[in-house]
Order: structure tokens, then sequence, then C-alpha cells
């Protein structure tokens, strides 16, 4: 355990927190925290989730621009629905990148666990784009991934971010509850409307 890990798990507990309720703040602590994440990884030889951290700079750009777009339009960050179709499809398209990522980091990397860093790091990919999309899945898919990621990180002796994941695994089934509970009341708003 070291200061920097410290620090990345305090500050990726609130950028998490401030996802459930939907606070723009997110955005800017989830930024602090994969920059934070990405150095630690980087040391530990997890370069699958090294190169996540920065694609997940690249998303959260994204999703900060995508929520306030929405939050000017309707004043209120709305869930968004998603087809079942565009699931499936979606997570195949994740199970493919990973494995060919994987491919790449046991080929030509000393990375540590090549094939489930790059799984973990592809699923995490889906993940953070469907919170950019305000899908309410994308807390039923963290909730999978972190309790595997509790595992890796436990092998690596990463104990504090194993610690962190497993808070992570009940903040986002805490943030499907809340979601489904806010849809519900938006939805209820919509047909009170027409």
């Amino acid at each position: 355990m070291t200061p920097l890990e410290i620090v990345a798990v305090i500050i990726s507990l609130i950028g998490v927190a401030l996802t459930v309720i939907r606070n723009m703040w997110c955005w800017l602590f989830n930024f602090l925290a994969f920059a934070l994440y990405a150095y630690l990884f980087y040391t530990y030889k997890l370069y699958g989730e090294t190169i996540l951290q920065f694609f997940f700079m690249v998303v959260n750009f994204y999703g900060f621009y995508y929520w306030l777009k929405g939050k000017q339009q309707d004043h209120d960050i709305r869930i968004e629905p998603i087809a079942k179709v565009t699931v499936i499809w979606q997570m195949v398209v994740a199970a493919i990148g990973g494995l060919l990522f994987g491919l790449i980091l046991k080929h030509f990397t000393d990375a540590a666990v090549p094939m489930l860093d790059s799984q973990l790091a592809a699923f995490s990919l889906l993940a953070t784009y469907w919170t950019s999309r305000k899908h309410i899945a994308t807390w039923v898919l963290w909730v999978f991934v972190d309790i595997i990621y509790v595992g890796m990180f436990i092998y690596k002796d990463l104990w504090l971010t194993s610690g962190l994941y497993a808070a992570f695994v009940l903040m986002a089934a805490y943030g499907w509850w809340q979601w489904e509970q806010v849809k519900k009341k938006q939805q209820q708003e919509i047909f009170r409307g027409l």
C-alpha cells in the first residue's frame, strides 16, 4: 500500500459516489482517479489497465459533454434506455476486442495477467461508455466486472485497490437501484405530461 494508492482510492470513491447520484462533478473526480491509477497500474505491470485509464480519460470528456448537453435540454440528467440487441452486440465486440488486446499483451509485453487484464479492460470501457450514455445497464456490468477485479487485485497484492473494487461492487448495486428509482420517477413525469 502506497500513498499514491491511498489517494487514488479516495478520489475513486468520491467519483463513483458522485456518478451514482448523477452529479456533474463525478467527471472531474473520475478523471483524476484515472490519471493516478494509470501510473499505479503501470508500476505493477498491469498494462491493460494502464491503457484502459487513458481510454477512460477520453470517454470521460465525452461523458461530461453528453451529460452537460442533456442537462441543458431538460434540466436533469435523464436515464436513457438501451435495446437488448444493442447490449448483446456491444458485449460481443468488447469480448472480441479484449481477446485481441490480450493476445497483443501476451506476445509483446511482460504483462502479469494479459488475458484477464485485457478482458476486464474491454468490459470496463464498455461500462464507462454506457455510463456516459446514461444506461442503467452500466451498473449491472460494473457489478460483475468489479467482482472479478477484486480477485485480480488480490492476486497482484494490491489489497487497498481490491478493497476499493469490493466497495465498487456495493456502490454499483446501489447505483443500479438508485437509477431504477430515478427512471421510474422520470417515466411517471412523462406519463403525467401526456
